[in-house]
């Protein structure tokens, strides 16, 4: 099994910065995509940024500029630094990865279990 582990959530005000952090462990051959997504009560859960395993990023129209992904491929973790942060960024944030626990298996979507960002004077 993949376990993430995010941390670096919390109440930031408007214009303020947080950079948030995600650890996978585990029986993990190897780890392709890794993103963060976010979710709002009543609403679905939508996508922030993703990032693949070669550094190519993808960015949500709402996020860009303001946001970057970046991973640590050794450590098998991804970051995302928000900047300028709204309070329409205020969300629970998860860490998604897509990985595989053997050569021949498919990859598998696993998810944290989400860390809360509040953006409000």
């Amino acid at each position: 099994q993949v376990q993430l582990v995010e941390s670096g959530g919390g109440l930031v005000q408007p214009g303020g910065s947080l950079r948030l952090s995600c650890a996978a462990s585990g029986s993990i051959f190897s780890i392709s995509a890794m993103g963060w997504y976010r979710q709002t009560p009543g609403k679905e859960r939508e996508l922030v940024a993703t990032i693949t395993r070669g550094a190519s990023t993808n960015y949500a129209d709402s996020v860009k500029g303001r946001f970057t992904i970046s991973r640590d491929n050794a450590k098998n973790n991804v970051y995302l630094q928000m900047n300028s942060l709204k309070p329409e960024d205020t969300a629970v944030y998860y860490c998604n990865a897509r990985a595989r626990i053997t050569y021949s298996g498919g990859y598998i979507d696993y998810w944290g279990q989400g860390t809360q960002v509040t953006v409000s004077s």
